[in-house]
């Protein structure tokens, strides 16, 4: 096994201690975090290992989430149902009206800061 292939080793064996952080197992092994992303775009078996840690923390921190949820954390809760109760109506939206309560007809303008920097 080569250099690179053991620091790509020890890489994913960071993550897993450090639950998916790129920047702690990046300094735990001593690799920077853009030779991290390199190896991430260029070999899809590295890839393939850091997506499955990054689902072991997704799933780690969802159950943590439902502990908190059957506890009765208000916090959570609300989370919870904004982000997966959607379908069900537990959304927040915003309405922006003038004074008088009527809706307000907005003109939304893109400028080419690159462009009018050339001008």
């Amino acid at each position: 096994m080569n250099k690179t292939e053991q620091h790509k080793k020890a890489i994913i064996e960071a993550l897993e201690k450090s639950l998916g952080v790129v920047t702690t197992a990046c300094k735990l092994v001593g690799i920077g975090r853009t030779t991290f992303y390199q190896w991430l775009k260029e070999d899809e078996e590295f890839s393939d290992k850091v997506i499955d840690i990054e689902n072991i923390a997704l799933d780690f921190v969802e159950s943590k989430l439902f502990e908190n949820v059957k506890d009765g954390n208000t916090a959570e809760i609300i989370f919870y149902l904004k982000t997966k109760g959607k379908k069900r109506g537990y959304i927040e939206r915003q309405e922006i009206t003038g004074a008088d309560g009527m809706p307000n007809n907005f003109k939304v303008e893109i400028i080419d800061r690159i462009e009018d920097a050339k001008d």
